[in-house]
């Protein structure tokens, strides 16, 4: 007997304009012991001399339980992408001599 019930499914709304999302080139993550707060940031560093100039574009709390199921994530997509470019920059068999 399953004891877990019907399979739920996530409905997620998604506002139009949040659709496009955001650009960020730098993040900082900062903790205590009840939550990580991700800042992303887009920062101009093609500034020669000075301060570097940036904007933050988000910033995100999460509970530390989610940071593990998020880094779990991340290493998984980050293990299927480097697969994947990994394949495609494989030399093409066809040029070997044969």
């Amino acid at each position: 007997m399953d004891d877990e019930g019907p399979e739920r499914q996530l409905n997620i709304h998604l506002d139009p304009e949040k659709m496009a999302g955001v650009y960020a080139n730098f993040a900082n993550i900062s903790y205590s012991d009840y939550e990580f707060t991700l800042t992303f940031a887009r920062i101009d560093h093609e500034v020669e001399e000075g301060d570097v100039p940036g904007v933050v574009v988000a910033r995100i709390n999460v509970a530390t339980p989610f940071m593990r199921e998020l880094l779990d994530a991340m290493q998984d997509t980050w293990s299927k992408y480097t697969t994947v470019k990994g394949i495609q920059d494989l030399p093409e068999t066809d040029d070997r001599p044969r």
